[in-house]
C-alpha cells in the first residue's frame, strides 16, 4: 500500500532476543527482511502487523504492547528500489514462530549479517546497533 505521498509502505516487526534480530526470507528471494507487510485498505498499523505476523509466522501479536521503533525510508532512485518506507514496531507475541507457506526460512541475525538484508532493513540494523540492542 502507498501513503498519501505515493510512497510504498511496509509495517514491520522488530523482535530482538539475545542480541539477535528475527528476519525472514520469502521463497525465491536471496535477501532476508523483517517480518510484516503492506496495509490493506483501511487497516491501521496494528491491524496490519497482527494480520501479517499471523500469516507469515503463525504467531499472535499483542497490539497493546506495540511500540514504534522508528520509520526508515530510502529515496527515489535508490538502486535497490525506491522510494520505500518501513514503519517498525516492537511488540510482544504469543505462540511459536513457525514459518508459513509463504516464508522459506526464518533466522536470527547479528549485526555482522547486515549485508544479507535489504537496504531499508540495513538501516534498522544500524539503529539497533547504535542503541546497543544488536551486537
Amino acid at each position: 500500500m502507498v501513503n498519501g505521498n505515493g510512497v510504498p509502505e511496509k509495517v514491520a516487526w522488530v523482535l530482538v532476543r539475545d542480541d539477535r534480530v528475527l528476519v525472514t526470507r520469502s521463497h525465491g528471494r536471496d535477501r532476508f527482511y523483517f517480518p510484516g507487510g503492506h496495509r490493506e485498505l483501511g487497516e491501521s498499523d496494528a491491524e496490519t502487523l497482527v494480520r501479517e505476523i499471523d500469516e507469515e509466522l503463525q504467531a499472535t501479536i499483542d497490539p497493546g504492547s506495540m511500540v514504534h521503533f522508528g520509520t526508515f525510508e530510502i529515496g527515489e532512485g535508490h538502486p535497490e528500489h525506491g522510494p520505500f518506507r518501513m514503519i517498525c514496531y516492537t511488540a510482544d507475541h504469543r505462540g511459536e514462530l513457525t514459518p508459513s507457506r509463504e516464508i522459506a526460512e526464518k533466522a536470527w541475525f547479528r549485526y555482522a549479517d547486515r549485508d544479507r538484508v535489504s537496504a531499508v532493513d540495513a538501516m534498522v540494523f544500524d539503529a539497533l546497533h547504535e542503541a546497543a540492542r544488536l551486537s
